[in-house]
């Protein structure tokens, strides 16, 4: 893609026009101030990085190579998540008319980011319905990482960096074993980072059409709408299109992407209005119900405590990649710091804000810090940490660069680039051995052979199953439906029974009226707040077990129920 400045208009070298009318003789294009008679550039407006032939091959071979890492061993590292499992399970709601989710929808969530599922699983579940799965879905994931990455890399460009710079972001966002294991799952996350990425590609455009930045705030609503939490990400939005727009027709870019973001936003509660759902009542959902409670969830403590949930989530971020979360956090700390010196700081500022903001976020002492957080930050992560890097590689190799190319000029060519070289070596040493293992890791390891068994455990030992009422997590809901058991009352999702009146309804005896429960780490932690879960655990013996420790699946055989 190549960008470039407009064009002059046309002037005419005669001193009459086609009708014979006198002309006024051309202006001369000013002179800069050096008096070198060459045009003066406007400061205000940096020239753009032209991207050609070079950068799409570039682009192209790492994009091979981070897909390929992306794909290798997908259905089988990481463990399956009962998140996962409920958006695919809604996505198949969908997908078959039967609502907006496989239960009651309680607005914990816009819709929108379970129906694009929906429509990147229509093909693959129309042609083999038994493979709408969650380790099978995953690959439609593949897509979007596959998009994800080439927008890095043309987002690092629009930003000013350098070819090389812009493929490193590219390989830190691609091959990161924090990206590769959170990239793969069926999370909301993912696509809402896509959607913004696009939003920022649009508002960072060097031809500063109106329409571009239009069209990046509709980009950024549909993130959010995707995944609410983007909402934080929107005034590093704005403030990237106030540094990327031309100052006469800021007030107006500015606006128009306000304008086209709020109205596409207002879709949502207009959705909960016209199902009489937006205020609560007593006999139905609502949406400001909804939010309340996201707002208001227990907290998971403060990522310095060490005994603190919070605290093991951002373990768990370190274990796969210290360079990227720590690079990239410097690097925009760096690049706040040098804005007021430095063109490519300037253009840089959007990403280094939305780094800082998640990052204050994630440091309440009492916030809900999910595990998927951390995706909302990896693209910019990158290019912040791209950034950092090109920032040291320019001090190293050109600052203060004599111009003669005489033995001294030679000899401190040298010197240069035996420092950048012993820099990038340090770099690397800690770099490597932890992305080597991280990524052999997920392309070799089976976490997910126990719910494998399980679903065929289910299918083939239990007769009659579409009588049976088992209770499952979500990572197991859609297989069980496959096997020929009746969604909703038969298998149910085990929050549901006790959290979903119209579910509740259905088992007046509680756990009496269930016959199984699989028992996954999952609904083992979770049943403790659940009485008729903990019931059915307890009142349950093992019939199959497969893995060992805190990673077994049970299948247990209620004892002294009354089906």
């Amino acid at each position: 893609m190549t960008t470039t400045l407009p064009a002059l208009p046309a002037t005419s070298s005669s001193t009459n026009s086609p009708t014979g009318s006198p002309t006024a003789p051309p202006t001369a294009p000013p002179k800069s101030p050096s008096g070198s008679g060459r045009p003066a550039v406007d400061a205000r407006r940096p020239t753009p990085v032209r991207t050609g032939r070079t950068d799409a091959l570039l682009c192209s071979a790492l994009l091979i190579v981070i897909t390929a890492v992306q794909a290798w061993n997908m259905s089988r590292f990481p463990g399956l998540s009962d998140d996962e499992g409920t958006y695919l399970a809604q996505a198949w709601a969908v997908q078959q008319g039967e609502g907006m989710t496989h239960y009651t929808y309680w607005y914990d969530h816009p819709p929108l980011g379970w129906i694009q599922i929906a429509a990147l699983t229509r093909i693959p579940a129309w042609f083999a319905p038994e493979a709408m799965t969650v380790g099978t879905m995953r690959y439609a994931m593949l897509g979007i990482s596959a998009v994800c990455a080439i927008l890095v890399y043309l987002l690092a460009r629009r930003l000013r960096l350098p070819m090389w710079a812009a493929g490193l972001a590219m390989v830190l966002f691609g091959l990161s074993p924090l990206s590769v294991v959170l990239q793969r799952q069926i999370f909301l996350d993912n696509i809402a980072v896509m959607w913004m990425l696009v939003a920022f590609w649009l508002a960072s455009s060097p031809n500063r059409h109106l329409w571009h930045h239009f069209a990046a705030g509709i980009a950024g609503a549909v993130s959010v709408l995707t995944k609410e939490t983007m909402l934080l990400v929107l005034p590093a939005l704005l403030v990237t299109m106030w540094r990327h727009s031309h100052r006469d027709t800021r007030k107006f870019a500015v606006s128009g992407a306000i304008t086209g973001c709020f109205l596409i936003g207002l879709l949502y509660p207009l959705y909960a209005l016209l199902n009489h759902e937006l205020f609560p009542g007593t006999r139905h959902v609502s949406l400001i119900e909804g939010a309340i409670y996201q707002l208001t969830r227990p907290g998971s403590g403060s990522v310095l405590d060490p005994t603190s949930d919070s605290h093991s989530v951002l373990m768990a971020w370190l274990y796969y990649d210290r360079v990227l979360p720590v690079g990239g956090l410097l690097g925009a700390v760096a690049v706040l710091c040098a804005t007021r010196w430095s063109v490519t700081a300037r253009a840089m500022a959007g990403p280094a804000l939305v780094v800082v903001i998640l990052a204050v976020i994630a440091l309440r002492p009492s916030g809900y810090l999910p595990a998927m957080y951390v995706i909302q930050a990896l693209p910019f992560l990158a290019l912040l940490l791209a950034a950092l890097v090109a920032s040291v590689a320019h001090l190293v190799l050109r600052r203060g660069r004599p111009t003669g190319r005489g033995r001294e000029g030679r000899g401190t060519t040298v010197v240069r680039w035996t420092v950048a070289g012993a820099l990038a070596t340090g770099a690397l040493l800690p770099v490597v051995p932890q992305w080597y293992d991280g990524n052999r890791t997920a392309m070799t390891e089976d976490a997910n052979a126990g719910y494998r068994a399980a679903a065929v455990w289910m299918r083939e030992e239990v007769p009659n199953p579409e009588s049976v009422r088992v209770l499952v997590d979500d990572a197991l809901w859609l297989d069980l439906v496959h096997a020929g058991y009746e969604p909703g009352p038969g298998v149910i999702w085990f929050y549901k029974a006790d959290l979903d009146p119209a579910v509740t309804r259905t088992l007046p005896n509680g756990w009496r009226d269930v016959d199984y429960v699989v028992a996954s780490p999952t609904v083992r932690r979770d049943a403790v707040d659940l009485p008729i879960v903990k019931g059915a655990i307890e009142n349950s013996t093992p019939v199959a077990v497969f893995g060992t420790g805190e990673d077994r699946i049970e299948i247990r055989r209620i004892v002294g129920g009354d089906r």
